[in-house]
């Protein structure tokens, strides 16, 4: 059973946190090879962002291969399931495009899972341990 939407939305908001500073890393890293160039103009601009995603989708897929879980989600206790490596790239590239959507889906779905994780294959659960 998938775990309660309120559960799932506050796990984003401490993903959200924990993405900042992922991202703020890999900025200060591209900063740093890019001669210390501004990155705020041109096409530097457009590296800069590409990068970050990269850098973001690599921390995803890493976390969700190798547990099910990020950080965040282990302290919710949500578990991803039914991961392989593309499975996990076409999930966050997914959200990526789709979270709002996907949120709203959640409400619908018979199940309770998010739609780009009905579109990739995978599945939300409760990592609780069971009380029986």
């Amino acid at each position: 059973m998938a775990p309660g939407l309120a559960r799932r939305l506050a796990s984003m908001v401490y993903e959200a946190l924990l993405i900042f500073a992922v991202a703020f890393f890999a900025a200060w890293i591209f900063f740093f090879a890019s001669g210390g160039r501004d990155a705020t103009r041109g096409f530097l601009r457009v590296e800069l962002q590409a990068f970050i995603v990269i850098v973001l989708g690599a921390y995803f897929v890493w976390c969700w291969l190798r547990g099910g879980q990020t950080l965040a989600m282990r302290a919710w206790r949500i578990r991803l399931v039914g991961v392989t490596p593309g499975r996990a790239m076409l999930r966050f590239l997914l959200a990526l495009a789709l979270l709002p959507l996907s949120i709203l889906w959640a409400l619908v779905d018979r199940e309770g899972q998010f739609l780009h994780d009905r579109l990739a294959g995978t599945k939300l659960i409760d990592a609780r341990p069971t009380t029986s």
